[in-house]
């Protein structure tokens, strides 16, 4: 008699997101170009599960991004750049997972932000600086994930260098989430050692990257609480980047007082949603950016404010429309480095001043 298995499920999925984007300066004019995927970037992917037994089961998804305005990849080209992984998952001690992934503060902290929620892109923090945008992934990465346990979920990550030298371009990171009725409660941290620094470590040294240095220090917390057709969220993230290089967005971080020794960014943002009903919702949010660059001798401050707001209606389940808009003003201190200049993440290029407004009106398709 051949023996009995149980049956695994396969499903294909993806996001289609495009739409106009206005920019009011980029290196000093104004820019409208039509662009994909910003509150969700576009993509497809296949995942699936076979049970084992015993409470065990079979887990993998491969997902590749694309920009559906030129059909070209993203992440750098990879053919599944946005995840690829297999592993194992038991009903009583949690999930291992294998392969090219999100890190802890993705997983864990960045729902608590507009960017990590309903926002996407534009929303992220000043370059990005803590991932809550996923401007980096993490490859050759052992995941583990706890199960839910009285309100409690926990995780580590570790990706390997592959490298001889065993610590350069590694990653770690932790988080933990308490959920209780309406309430979420998070906090994450994570370190990147020499990120970029090899073309087969953690941290790919081309399409994924936010802020390069020798190491890379990111830890933050932050709360939701839903309440009826309200959702308020708050959170605070820290990023210390050791002998910073570039922004991945922006370029080299060049400082005419000589070889920046740090770069800091301190993050506080507040965000609400409102359903209106369950076709129409409303968010915004507004973060308060401190940086500190140390140069030589000195030490400058700018601060940057960001202001967000997005509207969204659903035509069905699977379709939707919407609008959003980010403002960005950047005052305190100049440093004499791009960093001087406002740039709303996913903006084409830096504002010739310390304004910028990117808007986008766009379709979404979920499939």
């Amino acid at each position: 008699m051949a023996p009995a298995w149980a049956v695994g499920s396969v499903t294909l999925y993806g996001i289609l997101d495009e739409g106009v984007n206005y920019t009011s300066n980029v290196g000093g004019h104004s820019q409208v170009a039509l662009e994909s995927g910003f509150p969700h970037g576009s993509r497809w992917g296949i995942k699936g599960t076979e049970p084992l037994g015993g409470g065990l089961q079979t887990v993998f998804q491969l997902e590749n991004g694309f920009m559906v305005d030129n059909g070209r990849a993203a992440q750098g080209g990879l053919l599944f750049g946005r995840q690829a992984y297999v592993g194992i998952v038991s009903d009583r001690f949690g999930t291992v997972t294998a392969g090219r992934q999100y890190d802890l503060t993705v997983d864990f902290l960045s729902q608590t932000s507009a960017a990590g929620s309903w926002g996407g892109y534009m929303f992220g923090h000043p370059y990005d600086n803590d991932n809550m945008v996923y401007s980096f992934r993490v490859n050759n990465t052992l995941k583990y994930t706890s199960p839910l346990l009285g309100g409690v979920k926990f995780g580590g990550a570790y990706s390997f260098s592959n490298d001889a030298n065993f610590a350069r371009n590694r990653q770690f990171s932790f988080g933990t989430q308490y959920t209780q009725g309406g309430l979420l409660l998070a906090a994450a941290y994570l370190q990147a050692n020499q990120p970029s620094a090899t073309p087969n470590g953690a941290i790919n040294n081309g399409g994924d990257q936010n802020l390069l240095g020798s190491r890379l220090e990111i830890f933050g917390a932050g709360a939701t609480y839903s309440i009826g057709a309200s959702t308020f969220g708050l959170v605070y993230s820290n990023t210390n980047v050791s002998a910073p290089k570039s922004s991945g967005y922006v370029g080299p971080i060049v400082s005419p007082a000589g070889a920046a020794s740090s770069l800091k960014f301190q993050n506080f943002e507040v965000n609400a949603k409102y359903q209106f009903a369950p076709s129409y919702w409303l968010g915004a949010m507004y973060t308060f950016t401190r940086a500190s660059l140390a140069a030589g001798s000195g030490r400058q401050d700018p601060v940057y404010h960001s202001f967000g707001f997005m509207a969204d209606y659903a035509f069905s389940k699977r379709t939707d429309i919407y609008m959003q808009g980010v403002y960005q003003r950047v005052a305190g201190d100049r440093t004499g480095t791009v960093l001087d200049a406002a740039y709303v993440t996913g903006a084409a290029n830096v504002s010739s001043n310390r304004n910028q407004l990117l808007l986008r009106a766009a379709i979404r398709h979920f499939f």
